[in-house]
């Protein structure tokens, strides 16, 4: 890989400046391709060393950004300006990763992230007469990690999203997320509360972002082609994991491989069964063949 340091930075259009963090394989000749990772709401990139070092092991370049007003990018925390800002975001950052490296390039999503690679390569398949955007743009397969597809919204929470949203549709408040609820493993609980670059905000505009194309991604799914890798939490209390049954029961059969793990939390990189679990991612991407055309 080509980057000359393992940190960098590009600049949206609208000015907002995102961290970029690059784990270069050991073997850059070797190497199949990159592993671009979109990570969760309220996190940062810096949390995934551990699955880069394990895909860097298996021959992948990998990189990874903060999403705008999450972890080292600029922006106020949990919002967005406009509905597609994170998807205009993500195609800069596949615009960078395509021009340093040839090869495959895999997007892996976790939780929000997960939605926003999903609804990002879900507008390959949109329908005719849909509207055209100018951020899509082709990627070779997808990962998809516990992914925000559905949410467990109550009638109290849809009431304030409602109204909040037409009123105030740029207030953060609290994301209603609790952090025990990531992980079984107390260690990794404790170290996401104590992280200074973890937060827990969210604005209307952005869980209308969430809410919509959540739905927007199970009512394109019929209509997949990208290869597609669905991990789940079964146990999930973060996203409802009634989300990703949907979407692996509509997707068509030969692009998708799909596997629930009952007993899991949210983070399912983070549990005790880690192991199994990027065990799993391994042999799927090796499994990928070259280049989309």
């Amino acid at each position: 890989m080509t980057y000359a340091a393992p940190y960098a930075a590009i600049t949206t259009p609208d000015g907002q400046r995102l961290h970029l963090q690059a784990w270069p394989a050991p073997d850059p000749a070797a190497a199949r391709g990159t592993v671009l990772i979109v990570h969760g709401l309220g996190e940062h990139i810096g949390r995934y060393a551990h699955v880069a070092k394990h895909l860097n092991a298996s021959g992948w370049h990998v990189v990874g950004y903060d999403h705008r007003g999450h972890g080292r990018s600029d922006g106020p925390k949990g919002k967005i300006n406009t509905a597609d800002d994170l998807l205009r975001d993500l195609s800069l950052v596949i615009d960078h990763v395509r021009a340093q490296q040839p090869g495959l390039l895999v997007l892996l999503g976790h939780s929000m992230g997960g939605l926003v690679a999903a609804r990002f390569v879900g507008q390959g398949v949109a329908r005719p007469g849909e509207a055209t955007a100018e951020w899509h743009r082709p990627i070779d397969a997808l990962v998809l990690s516990s992914p925000a597809l559905a949410a467990d919204t109550n009638a109290v929470q849809k009431l304030l999203l409602a109204t909040l949203g037409t009123l105030a549709p740029d207030l953060a408040v609290n994301n209603g997320l609790k952090p025990e609820w990531i992980s079984r493993d107390p260690k990794v609980v404790a170290a996401y509360t104590a992280d200074p670059l973890v937060h827990d905000r969210i604005t209307p505009r952005l869980a209308r972002f969430i809410l919509g194309n959540g739905e927007w991604v199970r009512l394109h799914a019929a209509r997949w082609k990208v290869p597609t890798l669905l991990m789940y939490a079964g146990s999930d209390r973060c996203v409802a994991p009634s989300g990703s049954r949907d979407f692996a029961a509509t997707v068509p059969k030969p692009v998708l491989t799909a596997k629930e793990f009952g007993p899991l939390y949210h983070e399912i990189f983070n549990e005790p069964e880690q192991g199994e679990v990027l065990a799993t991612l391994s042999s799927w991407l090796q499994s990928l063949k070259g280049p989309a055309a």
